[in-house]
């Protein structure tokens, strides 16, 4: 881990609290959830203070949290545990009522100023209706993690209208790659644009030990713009209609995965188009599917074959293999931020300021 990235970032300082006034999209209709106006939490600055919280899968040992600190420590960061940041529940990180809690209580703390979630694994989507939500949106933070932590990114967007953050967990590689965009996008508010490093260059090593090189693939050419929503591809189909999740409506869906075979990532996509959901969005990225072995044998179908079978009917600019996902090298990716995905470059630009 270099230690001289701070000297590489130009820290702008923080404008306060605000909103947008323009509408977020509303909820799914089986959430009753009125539309609500998108909120941008304040950027993080040298010097503040971000919450540490296990509100999925375990954390086994204190030397995990004590890495933690110090790798956010270099980006000018102090951190605060959570009260049950280290507790067990068999697999859980304590009970559904002790993660909710450690989630309410640092949106709460007004020393807290933005919220790193540890590890993803299993757990959260059973805290979401433990959640205050009003208290949320009352004191909105960064708050960041993938994986399992996509179901708190969505409900929290559906349910507030404060801006998630898909991007490094606690346990995460904090390198350069990951630093770079962490700091841009959280930091310096930049209208960043998000592009893969030059083919061939063997970037993205797997957090799973998966080495293969990464690149970007285009299933359909072009542009589109939409607010960016998405994350863990099986959490995501998990929750469907449990009305924690956003109108899709002209959003871009951005998805990931690790360890899944091909068949089920056919079923996942299935899914999300007999629930209509495929049918409402503007464009489409598929980050990473780390692990994800195709199977053996002659009537095995391939990733590619399936979004050639899903996606490339939808007619819009989509493409896949995006530094999004279970991999060392990670973008840091906001919810319901507009953005624009150009399908043949395979870039994403965000065309405003995720916080304020």
């Amino acid at each position: 881990m270099p230690r001289h990235f701070l000297s590489r970032r130009r820290f702008l300082q923080a404008t306060g609290l605000a909103t947008l006034g323009i509408p977020a999209a509303s909820v799914t209709a089986a959430s009753n959830t009125p539309t609500l106006p998108l909120l941008k939490p304040p950027r993080l600055q040298p010097g503040d203070t971000v919450g540490l919280i296990s509100p999925g899968g375990l954390i086994s040992t204190a030397i995990s949290v004590r890495s933690a600190e110090e790798d956010l420590a270099k980006l000018g960061l102090r951190t605060k545990r959570g009260r049950h940041v280290l507790s067990k529940r068999g697999y859980l990180g304590g009970t559904d009522q002790e993660r909710a809690s450690d989630v309410n209580a640092m949106f709460a703390d007004p020393e807290v100023k933005g919220i790193v979630t540890m590890r993803g694994g299993w757990g959260c989507s059973r805290i979401l209706p433990l959640l205050d939500y009003d208290l949320i949106r009352a004191n909105p933070k960064i708050l960041v993690g993938f994986s399992d932590i996509t179901s708190l990114l969505l409900a929290i967007y559906a349910r507030s209208g404060v801006v998630t953050f898909h991007g490094p967990v606690g346990i995460s590689s904090w390198n350069d790659f990951t630093v770079e965009y962490f700091l841009r996008t959280l930091f310096d508010g930049e209208r960043v644009r998000m592009e893969n490093p030059e083919q061939g260059h063997l970037l993205f090593a797997s957090e799973f030990g998966d080495d293969r090189e990464r690149t970007v693939h285009t299933i359909t050419p072009g542009k589109a713009r939409g607010r960016l929503v998405g994350g863990n591809l099986s959490v995501l189909t998990a929750i469907i209609g449990s009305g924690y999740l956003p109108d899709w409506s002209g959003h871009i869906l951005f998805l990931e995965d690790v360890g899944e075979q091909t068949y089920r990532i056919d079923r996942m996509l299935t899914q999300l188009k007999l629930a209509g959901i495929l049918d409402q969005i503007a464009g489409f990225v598929f980050g990473q599917c780390s692990d994800c072995d195709p199977g053996r044998g002659a009537d095995e179908l391939t990733l590619e074959e399936v979004f050639n079978d899903h996606i490339a009917p939808l007619g819009i600019p989509a493409f896949h293999g995006s530094a999004i996902g279970h991999i060392s090298d990670k973008f840091t990716v906001p919810l319901g931020i507009e953005a624009e995905i150009n399908a043949t470059t395979g870039t994403i630009t965000l065309l405003e300021s995720a916080v304020v």
